[in-house]
């Protein structure tokens, strides 16, 4: 099966793209994975896309989908995939569209994480990071015994900036203008199903299956 994951930032992509991989027995393909697989290999594209990255610049799409293209032209992805991170606009989900057809393919399905912009805020935000082992609390969902220090090591436990409200609000804003068209976007094509991505993890895993199942996944 060739499979797209969506949703905003804090649904949960990162954890369930690992459980449906490992349940479809494909490989699961972040966009982040490829940029430092060729950064550290050297490679052309890997180079090209450094310089863009030391200048601080986004790296152009041209370069990111020729990185796809290659990790999908490997033996591993030949019988599916699952793509997490990519496309995020409907230009890239375009040019995705063209490769696979280029190889000889397309996408069964693409797969929504639904969740709502209160529940994101809760979730990002109320993570808390320690200083000294970088290991990531919660607050609510997975407290230490002392609030504000860490069970593991004792460190000191901080909120990043990224997990603050109003910057969780800004990345879903910027969701909402140039990733959800996507939503638009497989759905005129007949290939997204949506799932509800609340509740434990657990619970979302199971629904993401029965979905696949219910599209021969």
């Amino acid at each position: 099966m060739r499979l797209v994951l969506v949703g905003p930032p804090g649904a949960g992509k990162g954890t369930q793209a690992e459980f449906i991989a490992a349940h479809l027995a494909v490989p699961k393909i972040s966009t982040g994975d490829i940029f430092r697989a060729n950064v550290s290999q050297g490679t052309p594209l890997g180079v090209e896309a450094k310089r863009y990255m030391d200048a601080g610049k986004l790296v152009p799409d041209e370069v990111t989908i020729n990185m796809v293209r290659d990790r999908l032209a490997e033996p591993d992805a030949a019988e599916g995939f699952l793509l997490d991170g990519f496309p995020r606009t409907t230009p890239q989900a375009a040019a995705l569209d063209k490769l696979l057809a280029d190889l000889g393919t397309a996408l069964d399905l693409v797969l929504e994480l639904v969740v709502d912009d209160d529940e994101v805020i809760r979730r990002l935000s109320g993570r808390r990071t320690c200083r000294g082992c970088q290991k990531i609390w919660h607050v609510e969902f997975d407290p230490t015994t002392t609030p504000g220090i860490c069970d593991r090591c004792g460190g000191e436990l901080f909120q990043r900036d990224d997990d603050k409200a109003e910057t969780i609000a800004e990345r879903l804003r910027e969701y909402a203008s140039k990733t959800a068209p996507l939503i638009d976007y497989y759905g005129a094509q007949g290939k997204l199903v949506g799932i509800d991505a609340t509740g434990p993890v657990e619970d979302v895993t199971v629904r993401a299956i029965d979905a696949l199942r219910s599209y021969g996944g």
